[in-house]
């Protein structure tokens, strides 16, 4: 049954917060224990009672796990929410650091996509090259494929993660170097923490491009300076540790005018 505090505001019990929220008793229990849920108060016989914001306080925690935040941080974000603070830097970094990390898993499948296309096309051309047969089934797989190459992220937020990081890439002189780079065909691919980015082509420009880009990251202190390899098939871009991701974002979005003109 519901109750009345003393003030007459409604309060809910926890099988009726429940209900509402649509959650096991067990969970709210669980919250309260963690420390992200308190009740408005027991009655004599012990029993939780809750006002009816403790259900938009549950509805904030689910939707915080959703998008990965742990319980701690889901914490002190509901700390902040409390203290009306949106200059709380703790919660600033909280939220920056999940949105970083979601941008990091969007890059590895924005890699494997690209990748996945420049598959089905070699694919496709070795096939015909073997038999002279076409498939319209294949083609049109291929070109669905090869419509979601480009990076389709705004520019507003490869632009935002790069002045985060405070990488030398923001600057002009980074800027300038990067423009040399655009338009060029590219291959990404990951193994463990390292980001392999290989511009197909022996262009001196392209390799001089690059010879300036790892000297300007060389005394950059949010990832260790990118190594710069011969490839027979062009140059390879080795960029290691959690923010190098960055690199990989950057250079799908220079590729995309390649694209762009080709369509």
């Amino acid at each position: 049954m519901s109750a009345v505090n003393e003030t007459r505001k409604p309060t809910l019990t926890i099988g009726q917060l429940a209900k509402r929220a649509g959650l096991p008793t067990s969970t709210i229990r669980y919250y309260e224990a963690e420390g992200l849920l308190e009740p408005a108060r027991r009655t004599d016989a012990g029993y939780r009672l809750y006002t009816p914001e403790a259900e938009q306080t549950l509805s904030f925690i689910q939707r915080a796990q959703r998008l990965g935040f742990s319980l701690r941080d889901v914490r002190a974000l509901l700390e902040g929410l409390r203290a009306r603070d949106l200059s709380d830097r703790r919660v600033i970094d909280i939220a920056e650091a999940r949105f970083l990390a979601l941008e990091r898993q969007l890059t590895e499948l924005l890699v494997q996509r690209h990748e996945m296309g420049l598959f089905l096309l070699d694919f496709r051309q070795q096939m015909a090259a073997q038999t002279g047969v076409s498939s319209a089934l294949f083609d049109r797989l291929v070109d669905r494929v090869c419509n979601g190459l480009p990076d389709q992220s705004p520019d507003g937020t490869l632009a935002w993660l790069v002045e985060h990081t405070g990488c030398a890439l923001a600057e002009p002189d980074a800027q300038q170097v990067l423009e040399t780079l655009r338009g060029h065909h590219v291959h990404i691919w990951q193994r463990d923490d390292v980001y392999y980015i290989l511009v197909v082509g022996h262009d001196p420009e392209v390799k001089a491009a690059l010879e300036t880009l790892t000297e300007l990251e060389g005394g950059c202190t949010v990832h260790p300076a990118p190594e710069l390899f011969g490839h027979k098939e062009g140059y390879l871009l080795a960029v290691r540790g959690p923010n190098a991701f960055i690199y990989a974002r950057l250079f799908l979005t220079l590729e995309q005018d390649l694209f762009d003109t080709s369509t």
